[in-house]
């Protein structure tokens, strides 16, 4: 068997990374020489950083992040210094999720909520975690859909049982009628069994007339809450951070 037939059998057999790096490591094993053993090895090792760097970004564009570069190196703490880091860098190693425990950030608009839980996420993902990232209203409106076309049951069954599953700005948007009902259901069926990560710019006081159904938000936040980690962030803006005064400025 030639080199072309090599590589050409090699992606037959879907070892697209050995494939990929053949020509360069036959040469390093004349050139060093490497024994076949060692040859063998590199090849191998080639392949499996090719297939987790492709699961990576399987994954990354399976959560469907709003904003694929919030990460925690570009998040600015000292921005709002009163936010608990620790929390933030606990949540991030993942451990929370192994414990099917849940997330609610909490704070007005523009304060970095939207950031970290997209920034977990990408940590949950380099973790191995599978992770859904939605907007509420987003959510709601696909769940609407799949009632219509009947595969709501389908449709459910992904969002109840992703590992991650993190449901971003609640209160932003005026939700439908049913939202409650639904999101409730969603919380019911994950509780103690997947992690739940939800953002809102209202206080959870505020959410059973946000959503006309205060016995439903009742039961939601007695299941997230349970288990639950909450991040209070805030006060000041980023988007309103240029707007400021220089510091020792008037006003």
């Amino acid at each position: 068997m030639n080199l072309i037939e090599l590589d050409r059998a090699l992606k037959q057999l879907r070892l697209g990374g050995m494939a990929a790096v053949l020509e360069t490591r036959l040469r390093q094993a004349q050139a060093e020489p490497l024994a076949p053993i060692d040859l063998l090895s590199c090849l191998v090792s080639d392949e499996l950083v090719l297939r987790g760097e492709r699961l990576l970004e399987r994954r990354k564009k399976q959560a469907q992040f709003r904003d694929s570069q919030k990460t925690l190196d570009n998040f600015d703490f000292n921005f709002n210094k009163k936010m608990n880091r620790s929390l933030v860098f606990d949540l991030s190693t993942g451990a929370f999720i192994a414990r099917h425990e849940d997330a609610l950030f909490l704070g007005p608009p523009g304060t970095g909520k939207s950031h970290l839980a997209q920034a977990i996420g990408q940590a949950a993902i380099q973790q191995g975690y599978r992770v859904l990232y939605r907007e509420t209203h987003t959510l709601l409106d696909e769940l609407a859909e799949a009632t219509l076309d009947g595969t709501r049951k389908e449709h459910m069954e992904f969002l109840v049982t992703v590992p991650l599953l993190i449901l971003d700005d609640l209160g932003m948007r005026k939700l439908p009628l049913t939202a409650a009902e639904e999101l409730l259901e969603i919380i019911m069926r994950r509780y103690e069994r997947a992690s739940t990560m939800l953002t809102s710019n209202r206080p959870v006081e505020d959410w059973g007339k946000l959503m006309g159904d205060a016995a439903a938000v009742s039961a939601m936040l007695d299941r997230l809450l349970h288990h639950g980690h909450v991040l209070k962030c805030g006060p000041r803006s980023w988007r309103t951070k240029t707007d400021l005064p220089p510091q020792g400025a008037a006003g």
